[in-house]
């Protein structure tokens, strides 16, 4: 049996009690939190933004498909942990470009 190897990069993200898993494969920039759709997750605008950050930040907003589980905390809580992850997964995919940025903007710190 062959085994599917589908490459991703992973990052966890957490902010008060909210934890976020979340993993960037690469594709077109379609985000998916807890099997649903990213608008539908968080119908407020300055979520998404907050959940978007680090993708503006080192421009990557349509390089990759992201996948999210995030549990506990509140809906804000839930979008720093997200946001948190996914700079995360930026480092783990490319640490010598992204990881400068990343650190500048705050956003690999709890």
């Amino acid at each position: 049996m062959a085994k599917e190897t589908t490459q991703f990069f992973y990052g966890t993200g957490r902010r008060k009690e909210a934890v976020a898993r979340v993993r960037l494969y690469p594709g077109s920039g379609k985000i998916t939190v807890n099997k649903k759709a990213f608008e539908d997750y968080f119908p407020v605008e300055t979520l998404r933004m907050i959940v978007r950050q680090p993708l503006v930040e080192t421009g990557s907003q349509d390089r990759y498909d992201i996948v999210v589980n995030v549990r506990g905390g509140g809906i804000a809580g839930q979008a720093g942990a997200i946001r948190h992850g996914i700079a995360r997964g930026l480092v783990d995919a490319d640490s010598e470009q992204n990881k400068q940025a990343l650190r500048k903007a705050g956003f690999l710190t709890r």
